[in-house]
C-alpha cells in the first residue's frame, strides 16, 4: 500500500460499564500496528467530531443497558439523530461499520446498537462493513475477535476506492495497487503466529514476541495424572500450539504514595447517576426458613428526612463496598498490607503512548489505598483478556506465564470461557492460582472496572407507608469449585446481610448499650426510576402479575398502593388483579404468605395462584410446578385480560429460567384462544410489548 495514502478513520464508542471502550481501545491499538490512524472519541464528546462533515470511514462500538436502552453516554447522540426534521439524505455521505454489544438473556438484545444502526440507515448512511452483534451471554469475543479481524480488509477497500475517486493515480496503477493490496491482505490473514503476536511497540524485551518462543511444556510442572485441562493446566492441542495473543495494552496510570494525611472523598462523589442519600436501616426480616435453599431478606429504610421519592415498580441503587477480608487479602498479596491507610495520588503518566488517556472517573485523584480497593474497583470482576495479557508480563514462572498466554489467546477461547468466565474467576483467584504473578497497583487501577452500585426493585408504596422504602433480596452464594477453592457471598447481598445481622439476631452474643437496642446502620442509595414498570394510570384496568421467588417484590408495592387507593376512593371502580407466585416449598420460602392472604381478604388482590416446585404430592395428577404452567391452566382468563379488557401483564424475576418460559406460555395462550398460528401469536405479544402492556423487570 502506498505510504502517502491517507488511512484515517473515526472511531466512536458508547459504553456503560467500560466494555465498549475497552474494545474500541483494542481497535485503536491494532489500527496503529496496521498502519491506520484511528481518531478515537467517546460518542458523547460531540464537540470533538462532526459526522455531518465526516469524509472518512466511521467505526462505532456501542453497548446496551437496562431493558434495551443505549448507554448513558449515547443518549444525547441518539436524541440528536432521532430528530424527525432531519432529511433522509442527512448522512448520505457517511460510510460506517457498527459493532453492537448486548446480552441475549434480555429481550431487546443489542438494542442500543440496533437503534443507532437503523437510524443511520434511515438518514442515508451506508455500511462499508457488516454490523456485528456480540453476545455477552456466550462470550463477546466470539463475535468481537473475528469482526475486528475483518475490519482491516473492509477499511483497505474503502481507502482504495477513495484513492481511485480522487484521481491519485491512473487506472493501471490503481488496478495494480488494488491487486497488491489484495495480496497484502491475503498475506496478513495468513500471517505466522510469530508476526501476529508482535507488540505494538518493540520495547527491546525478550518477551515482546512471546508466542515465537517454543511452547513451554507445562505438563512437566503438573502431575502426570493431569490429563484434564484446568485453570492452571492445559492439554494438547492448545498446550503445544503457537498462540495468537492480544497486543499488550499501554500502561497509562502512575500511583504515588504520599506521607500527608487527610480525609477520603465522600461516597456521593463517586456517583454520577444522581443524588445520593444516606439512610438508616430500620428493619430487617428473614422471609425464609433456615432450611430453605436460598435465604431471602427484607430490609426497610427510613427515607422520611430526605428528598428521595419513588413509585411502586421503581428501582433504586445501593452503593456497596468490596468484602473487607478480600481487600485485606489483596493488599497482602500485593505486599502493601502496611500501606492500606496511606494516601495515594493517581495521575496519568506523562510519557504514556495511550491515546486520550485520562484518570478513570471512578478513581479519586487522592484517597487512601484501602478506600480505592474497597469502594472504587470491582475486585470481583471477571478479568478481560486484555487484563490477562497484561498479567503475563508480571509473571515470572515460565509455566504460569504460558498458561496465562493461552487463556488470553484466540486458541484459548474455550478454556477462557470454561475456567474464567463461566467459573466467575476474579483477580484474587488468579493470583492464588498463579503465585508468581505480581501485578503493580497501577495495573489494577487500569484494568479493574468501576465497582458498580447494585440495583433493587422497590417492594413498598410511599402512599401506603409514607417515609418508608422496603426491598427484598436473596443472599447470593457462590459455592467453592475447582477454580475457586473458597465459597463467597454476593458483593452487596453479603455485605447487607452482615450489616443487618444485629437486627436479625438482636440477642446473639451481643451486648448493647442504652437499653439494649442494636446500633442503627446506614447505607447510601440513589434513585433509578423505571419509566414503564408502573401500575396502569387507570385503576379500572385489570392486570396480571407473575413474580416467583423474590420476583414478587415490586408486586407487594403494587398491592399496597392499590389497597391505599381503595381505602381513599371507595367510589372508584378497580379492575381485577391476578398474581401468579411460585417457590420451592410451601413451608420454607413462601414469601409474604400472610400479607397476600390479607390482600385477598380485603379484595385488593382478586386472584392468587401459587405453585411449589419441590413439594411432593400424593394427589392423583401432580399439580403444576412452575408459574408458566399455572398460567396455561388459566388461558381463557389471561387472554381476556390482555385482549378483551386491554389489561396489563407484568413479569418480574429470573430471565433465563422463568421470564422466557412465561413469554412462551403467553404465546401459546394467545395462539390457542385466538385460534392463530404461533407466528401470529408472537406478533401479538410483540405488539403488547410495543404498547407497554407486557412489561418485564428481569435479571440474569
Amino acid at each position: 500500500m502506498c505510504c502517502d495514502l491517507k488511512r484515517r478513520f473515526l472511531l466512536l464508542y458508547a459504553t456503560q460499564k467500560g466494555q465498549a471502550k475497552a474494545i474500541a481501545e483494542e481497535i485503536w491499538l491494532q489500527a496503529g500496528a496496521r498502519g491506520f490512524e484511528a481518531d478515537m472519541h467517546c460518542i458523547s464528546e460531540m464537540d470533538k467530531y462532526n459526522l455531518e462533515g465526516e469524509k472518512d470511514p466511521v467505526v462505532i462500538v456501542i453497548s446496551t443497558t437496562g431493558t434495551g436502552d443505549p448507554p448513558d453516554t449515547a443518549r444525547k447522540f441518539v436524541k440528536k439523530i432521532q430528530d424527525k426534521n432531519l432529511p433522509p439524505d442527512h448522512f448520505a455521505h457517511l460510510q460506517y461499520g457498527l459493532l453492537g454489544l448486548g446480552d441475549s438473556e434480555y429481550t431487546f438484545f443489542c438494542n442500543g446498537g440496533k437503534t443507532v444502526d437503523r437510524r443511520l440507515q434511515e438518514l442515508g448512511a451506508q455500511h462499508f462493513y457488516d454490523t456485528g452483534l456480540a453476545d455477552d451471554c456466550v462470550g463477546l469475543e466470539l463475535v468481537v475477535d473475528p469482526w475486528i479481524d475483518g475490519l482491516w480488509l473492509a477499511l483497505k477497500k474503502v481507502f482504495l476506492l477513495q484513492k481511485e475517486k480522487e484521481g491519485m493515480s491512473n487506472d493501471v496503477s490503481a488496478t495494480s495497487s488494488a491487486l497488491s493490496a489484495a495480496a497484502l491482505v491475503g498475506h496478513e490473514l495468513n500471517l505466522s503466529p510469530e508476526i501476529q503476536n508482535l507488540k505494538l511497540e518493540d520495547e527491546g524485551d525478550a518477551s515482546s514476541d512471546v508466542s515465537s518462543q517454543k511452547p513451554v511444556d507445562i505438563n512437566l510442572l503438573a502431575s502426570a495424572k493431569d490429563t484434564e485441562p484446568s485453570l492452571v493446566h492445559s492439554v494438547p492441542p492448545i498446550s503445544q500450539a503457537a498462540l495468537n495473543i492480544p497486543v499488550l495494552p499501554q500502561q497509562y496510570i502512575e500511583v504515588q504514595f504520599q506521607d500527608t494525611q487527610g480525609e477520603n472523598p465522600h461516597l456521593s462523589s463517586l456517583i454520577s447517576e444522581g443524588t445520593t442519600f444516606k439512610v438508616p436501616v430500620t428493619k430487617a426480616v428473614q422471609l425464609t426458613r433456615e432450611d430453605a435453599i436460598k435465604t431471602a431478606l427484607l430490609l426497610e429504610l427510613n427515607i422520611a428526612n430526605t428528598a428521595f421519592d419513588y413509585q411502586p415498580g421503581d428501582a433504586f441503587c445501593v452503593i456497596c463496598p468490596n468484602n473487607v477480608s478480600e481487600v485485606e487479602e489483596l493488599l497482602h498479596i500485593l505486599g502493601l498490607s502496611q500501606r492500606g491507610e496511606c494516601f495515594v495520588c493517581v495521575n496519568v503518566k506523562q510519557d504514556t503512548k495511550k491515546k486520550g488517556a485520562v484518570r478513570p472517573q471512578h478513581i479519586p485523584e487522592r484517597s487512601t489505598l484501602r478506600f480505592i480497593l474497597t469502594w472504587c474497583l470491582e475486585i470481583r470482576a471477571i478479568p478481560k483478556k486484555a487484563f490477562l495479557r497484561a498479567l503475563v508480563e508480571c509473571t515470572s514462572n515460565a509455566g504460569e506465564k504460558r498458561r496465562l498466554q493461552e487463556l488470553c489467546s484466540r486458541q484459548g477461547n474455550a478454556d477462557y470461557n470454561r475456567f474464567i468466565r463461566e467459573s466467575n474467576v476474579c483477580l484474587l483467584d488468579l493470583l492464588h492460582a498463579f503465585p508468581s504473578c505480581k501485578p503493580s497497583l497501577n495495573l489494577l487501577i487500569e484494568h479493574l472496572p468501576k465497582l458498580q452500585a447494585r440495583f433493587y426493585s422497590v417492594s413498598s408504596s410511599n402512599l401506603y407507608q409514607p417515609g418508608k422504602l422496603s426491598f427484598v433480596f436473596n443472599i447470593v452464594e457462590f459455592p467453592a469449585c475447582p477454580t475457586r477453592p473458597v465459597s463467597r457471598k454476593g458483593v452487596c447481598t453479603g455485605w447487607l446481610a452482615e450489616l443487618v445481622a444485629p437486627l436479625l439476631h438482636p440477642n446473639k452474643n451481643t451486648l448493647y448499650t442504652k437499653g439494649g437496642s442494636p446500633p442503627t446502620e446506614e447505607i447510601s442509595i440513589f434513585a433509578r426510576p423505571n419509566n414503564t414498570f408502573h401500575l396502569p394510570s387507570d385503576p379500572s384496568v385489570p392486570f396480571v402479575m407473575v413474580g416467583p421467588g423474590t420476583g414478587i417484590a415490586p408486586f407487594i408495592g403494587f398491592l399496597q398502593h392499590r389497597q391505599k387507593l381503595r381505602e381513599e376512593h371507595a367510589d372508584w371502580h378497580f379492575g381485577d388483579t391476578w398474581l401468579f407466585f411460585g417457590c420451592r416449598h410451601h413451608d420454607r420460602d413462601y414469601l409474604f404468605k400472610d400479607e397476600l392472604r390479607c390482600f385477598l381478604e380485603s379484595g385488593t388482590l382478586t386472584h392468587l395462584k401459587v405453585c411449589f416446585s419441590r413439594d411432593s404430592s400424593t394427589a392423583e395428577g401432580a399439580p403444576p410446578k412452575y408459574v408458566q404452567d399455572v398460567l396455561r391452566l388459566y388461558a381463557k382468563e389471561v387472554a381476556r385480560v390482555l385482549l378483551k379488557d386491554s389489561g396489563y401483564f407484568y413479569v418480574c424475576g429470573d430471565k433465563k429460567h422463568m421470564a422466557d418460559g412465561v413469554s412462551d406460555a403467553v404465546v401459546d395462550i394467545l395462539s390457542m384462544e385466538m385460534e392463530v398460528d404461533k407466528l401470529e401469536a408472537m406478533k401479538m405479544l410483540a405488539m403488547l410489548r410495543e404498547t407497554k402492556r407486557y412489561l418485564q423487570d428481569v435479571w440474569s
